[in-house]
C-alpha cells in the first residue's frame, strides 16, 4: 500500500514518528478529522497558553509581544504561501476572508463569476449573492477539463475555487489554472483551507490574486484565527467591507479622523484581532515551516491512498477518482445498505475519529498518523 512506503520521510526514522509527541491526541484516538476541526498541535496550544498566562498575571503589560505576535503571523502566514507580509491580513475565518473579496470588489452587472458545483457554502454562496448586482455566475465542475474552464474564463471578471474540495478531496491544479486566468484576464481567488498545511501553495507560481484560510484544519492551530491574502497590485480594487478604526492608515492616532485605508493588506484588518489565536496560529505554521510542507504532503496524499485503497477492498465506494496529481487528504468512502453516521459511531466506539458529510464517510489524516492507524481503521469498518 502507499502508504506502507514511507512516503516523504527516511526509513530510519518516519515523518509521523519524529513528531508524534507534538500531539497528545494520538493517546486517545486515532483522529481522521483534519479535514474538520483537528486537534491543536503542541506548539499552538503552548503558545496560547503562555499568553492567556500572562494575560491572567499581567493584563497587557507586555503589548508589545502582542503586536509582535500580529506581525510574526503575518510573516509565517506570508512565508507559507510564498507572499509577503504587507500582503496577509488577520481575520477571523475562511469565510470572512472570502467575503471581503466577494463585496469588496466594485461588481458591474454583466460581470461573470466562475464557480464550481463542489464547492462548500462558503466558496459559493458569497458568489451566488452576486447575481442580485447583474452578475452572472457560471458553475463548473473540478473535474472538467482544462480547456473547458479556459472557455469559461473568458469574458470572466474572477474565478473562485478551493485548493482542495471538502468532501470529494479534489486537489486543483492551481498554477495551470492561474495561467488559464492570466490569460484571460480574470482574478483568481482560492479558497485554501482544505490543502494548506498539507500541500506546498505558491501564490506567485499560481498567479493568484487573493487567497483565504482558517488555522483549525490542515495548519493544526486554533478556530476563528485565519488569514487572507490579497495581491499588493490589487488591494486599491478590493475596498473594506467592514470599517473600523484599525482599517486606517493613521490607526495609531487615535485623534485622527482620516478614512485614507492602511497602505497594505492591514486595511481589511477590522478592530481588535483574537490575540490568543494569533499567537496559536503563528506558533502553528512556524512548527509546520519547520518541518517542510514539501516533506509532508506525500505522506499526507500516502495515508488518504492507503485509506481509499483498503476501504474499497472491503466493498466501500469512493467519491472521486484519485491519482498522484489530484489526491489530497480527504477521502469519502461508502457502503451500500449501510448508514454512514453508523459507520462514523461504530469507529467511534474504537477510538476511531471520522466524519459523516451528506451520506459519506470523510477520513481525512495528517502526517503524524501512522499507517498501521489507518490499517486498524480499515479493518475496523464495519
Amino acid at each position: 500500500m502507499p502508504g506502507a512506503s514511507g512516503y516523504g520521510h527516511s526509513e530510519e526514522c518516519p515523518l509521523w514518528q519524529q513528531h508524534r509527541s507534538n500531539f497528545p491526541v494520538t493517546e486517545r484516538f486515532i483522529y481522521l478529522n483534519h479535514a474538520g476541526v483537528a486537534p491543536l498541535c503542541r506548539p499552538a496550544a503552548e503558545a496560547m497558553q503562555q499568553l492567556a498566562a500572562d494575560a491572567l498575571e499581567f493584563g497587557s503589560w507586555h503589548y508589545d509581544q502582542w503586536l509582535a505576535a500580529y506581525a510574526g503571523l503575518r510573516a509565517a502566514a506570508a512565508k507559507l504561501i510564498q507572499a509577503e507580509p504587507e500582503e496577509i491580513a488577520i481575520t477571523k475565518n475562511t469565510s470572512e476572508g472570502i467575503a471581503m473579496v466577494a463585496l469588496g470588489l466594485n461588481w458591474r452587472p454583466g460581470d461573470k463569476v466562475v464557480s464550481f458545483t463542489e464547492e462548500f457554502p462558503a466558496n459559493y454562496l458569497p458568489w451566488k449573492r452576486l447575481e442580485a448586482k447583474g452578475v452572472r455566475l457560471e458553475l463548473l465542475s473540478v473535474e472538467d477539463p482544462l480547456e473547458k474552464i479556459d472557455a469559461a474564463c473568458r469574458g470572466a471578471r474572477l474565478l473562485a475555487i478551493s485548493f482542495v474540495q471538502y468532501l470529494t478531496g479534489y486537489r486543483a491544479n492551481l498554477e495551470m489554472i492561474g495561467e488559464i486566468c492570466q490569460r484571460r484576464g480574470c482574478l483568481f481567488f482560492v479558497d485554501a483551507i482544505q490543502g494548506l498545511g498539507a500541500f506546498p501553495v505558491d501564490v506567485r507560481k499560481a498567479r493568484i490574486h487573493a487567497l483565504a484560510t482558517d488555522g483549525h484544519k490542515w495548519l493544526l492551530g486554533p478556530e476563528g484565527c485565519g488569514f487572507l491574502y490579497v495581491q499588493k497590485e490589487i488591494q486599491d480594487a478590493v475596498d473594506p467591507v467592514e470599517f473600523g478604526w484599525t482599517n486606517a492608515v493613521h490607526y495609531a492616532d487615535y485623534g485622527n479622523r482620516d478614512l485614507t485605508p492602511r497602505p497594505d493588506a492591514g486595511r481589511y484588518e477590522c478592530g481588535t484581532l483574537n490575540t490568543i489565536g494569533c499567537f496559536g496560529l503563528k506558533a502553528a505554521i512556524e512548527y509546520l515551516l519547520g518541518i517542510g510542507v514539501e516533506r509532508i504532503a506525500p505522506v499526507v496524499r500516502g495515508l488518504a491512498d492507503q485509506a481509499a485503497e483498503g476501504a474499497a477492498a472491503k466493498g466501500y465506494e469512493l467519491l472521486g477518482r484519485r491519482t498522484p496529481d489530484s489526491g489530497a487528504g480527504i477521502v469519502a468512502i461508502r457502503k451500500p445498505g449501510v448508514d454512514s453516521r453508523v459507520v462514523v459511531r461504530r469507529l467511534a466506539e474504537k477510538g476511531i475519529v471520522a466524519a459523516p458529510r451528506q451520506g459519506w464517510v470523510r477520513i481525512s489524516p495528517h502526517f503524524y498518523i501512522s499507517p498501521e492507524e489507518i490499517a486498524r481503521a480499515v479493518d475496523e469498518l464495519p
